[in-house]
């Protein structure tokens, strides 16, 4: 076998492997949509089927009608994008000035942005809940964004990337001209981390989607659960009613599938040139 076929077998053999390794990647995500318009004794069947015997919209009917699942949406959506804004905003600003400013204050600031990085977000829950309390912003969208305004990782990527992609001697032929630094930091700065920031945006975007222990806190009425807290009253301490939780959690997938769709190819340049660039 010369070189070239065998280098095209073993591209065939890449290529089978990932396909299998994505069908098994979708088959829970199918049969959560499958268990959506099941039966319950469809779902309780062995070996389960991937498609329904005897499709039904009860469980549909049923989430829609008995809890205030688009109400949950609307909390979890309103949340994820605020908390996406602010954290683009403030890990763009911090990651440009730590990148193109730099000084013994701003170097201490940026190593301890990356020490928080490693403390887990349960350590200070507690002293922040106590704060929003005292804020008065229990059980509302702005108690929620408390938490997730800041991501020491964002500001990271950002700051990595405009070390790697932008020259300081494009910033100065700007100031040159007469620019003012938030006219460059606008015009010449933000469209170029268009990569970075569509893949640091999805990735805000599903921390503050499938933020779980924070809301549990934040919102104590049904109201103004997330979704994420939301879909946990499904489950007893003794039963789970996989349908109409399959059918609540089918329904959240489409936000988290439009945000993907619209963003992947971002968020795929993003991350290959956080990786290659030196």
């Amino acid at each position: 076998m010369n070189p070239a076929t065998r280098q095209k077998l073993i591209g065939w053999i890449i290529d089978a492997g990932l396909l299998l390794f994505s069908l098994a990647m979708l088959l829970p995500l199918v049969l959560l949509v499958s268990n959506a318009f099941k039966t319950p004794p469809d779902i309780l069947q062995w070996p389960p089927a991937i498609l329904p015997r005897d499709p039904t919209m009860a469980n549909m009917k049923a989430v829609l009608s008995d809890t205030p699942l688009l109400r949950w949406i609307w909390n979890s959506v309103a949340f994820a994008l605020l908390s996406t804004a602010a954290i683009l905003a403030t890990s763009a600003i911090a990651g440009y000035v730590l990148a193109k400013f730099r000084s013994r204050p701003l170097d201490v600031i940026f190593a301890v942005i990356l020490a928080t990085a490693i403390v887990p977000f349960e350590v200070y829950m507690i002293p922040l809940y106590f704060t929003v309390q005292k804020m008065g912003l229990l059980n509302s969208t702005a108690g929620l964004l408390v938490g997730y305004l800041v991501m020491s990782f964002g500001i990271f990527l950002i700051r990595q990337n405009v070390i790697a992609s932008i020259p300081d001697e494009l910033l100065e032929a700007a100031r040159v001209d007469g620019a003012g630094e938030w006219w460059i930091f606008a015009r010449i700065v933000l469209p170029l981390l268009r990569g970075p920031l569509g893949a640091l945006g999805v990735l805000a975007f599903f921390q503050a989607w499938t933020a779980f222990a924070w809301p549990l806190i934040v919102a104590t009425t049904k109201e103004s659960y997330t979704v994420e807290v939301g879909l946990a009253l499904f489950q007893t301490g003794f039963t789970v009613d996989l349908g109409r939780l399959s059918a609540a959690a089918t329904v959240v997938l489409v936000p988290t599938i439009i945000v993907f769709s619209l963003l992947r190819r971002n968020f795929v340049q993003g991350v290959a040139a956080s990786g290659l660039k030196d």
